[in-house]
């Protein structure tokens, strides 16, 4: 079983629409969507969920009225000052660290379990498909995205799959790291532009640290043909292979606003040059 993420240094710069296409050519594969803050590989697969899951982290303090004595101990040694002159906990300045529970002479403080997000398995006409959706300005989507990989993995193995396809958050962060952890492969999108190839630069030596194999593909290669060649010079420098540049097309705007994989909108050149992507990376 192999397991090939798509990531990139940047968001917008065609992951997602590379990974519908790899669901829309794989024969024996489970998709997971790691991009857990702005999930959207749902959009090109439609999926129908079949098991909805709560995903908790961290905690948050709260004060039982009725035992509380307003020592005002917790509020003293709060760094964050999230307890008010009314002893109520303000969720939002809550770090969850625990002191004042500790702290409090009485146990009138207990920490909660924060419901940070759902996550879920589903299952689309391309095969099982494996998502979340973090909550409104919470942490800890790396957690998250472990979570949703786990689950990724047992399907897998209980289906004998040969693939996992995994859609990567952007960027170096947590989400990243954890996206890469233990994978065959990192597929890297970038765009002709000087901030792609910073962006590029930024993800190869994170997937380099992590000792991940590393390829390279060039969304809209044709905008910028200058660009495009100092990112493929950059490349072979660090020998990263560049396996596939693909063109500007309006097919690629149309098949998203279609909600379809763009292997399946449209069968010309565009569809061609993903095709040989996938014979890349998917061996």
């Amino acid at each position: 079983m192999k397991q090939i993420v798509v990531i990139s240094g940047k968001g917008g710069t065609g992951k997602t629409m590379l990974t519908g296409a790899f669901a829309a050519l794989a024969e024996n594969k489970v998709m997971v969507d790691c991009d857990v803050d702005a999930a959207n590989l749902h959009l090109l697969l439609h999926p129908s969920i079949k098991e909805r899951n709560i995903f908790k982290s961290g905690a948050f303090a709260k004060i039982d009225p009725a035992l509380c004595t307003r020592c005002g101990q917790c509020s003293d040694a709060c760094r964050f000052q999230a307890i008010s002159s009314e002893f109520a906990v303000s969720p939002i300045a809550c770090e969850g660290c625990g002191l004042c529970a500790r702290l409090c002479p009485v146990n009138a403080i207990r920490m909660k379990e924060n419901t940070a997000g759902e996550w879920f398995i589903s299952e689309t006409r391309y095969g099982p498909f494996v998502h979340a959706k973090l909550g409104i300005a919470e942490e800890n989507s790396g957690k998250l995205v472990a979570k949703v990989r786990e689950a990724a993995k047992e399907i897998a193995e209980k289906n004998g799959a040969t693939h996992i396809i995994i859609d990567g958050p952007p960027g170096i962060g947590c989400p990243v790291i954890a996206s890469l952890s233990g994978v065959d492969l990192a597929l890297i999108v970038t765009e002709p532009t000087l901030s792609g190839l910073h962006d590029a630069e930024r993800v190869i030596a994170l997937a380099e640290h992590f000792n991940v194999q590393t390829q390279l593909v060039i969304n809209k290669w044709d905008i910028n043909p200058e660009a495009s060649e100092k990112i493929e010079r950059y490349c072979e420098s660090r020998k990263v292979p560049v396996v596939g540049k693909i063109p500007f097309a309006r097919a690629v705007i149309e098949s998203v606003i279609a909600g379809k994989p763009v292997t399946e909108y449209t069968n010309g050149a565009l569809k061609h040059d993903i095709i040989k992507i996938w014979e890349a990376v998917g061996c």
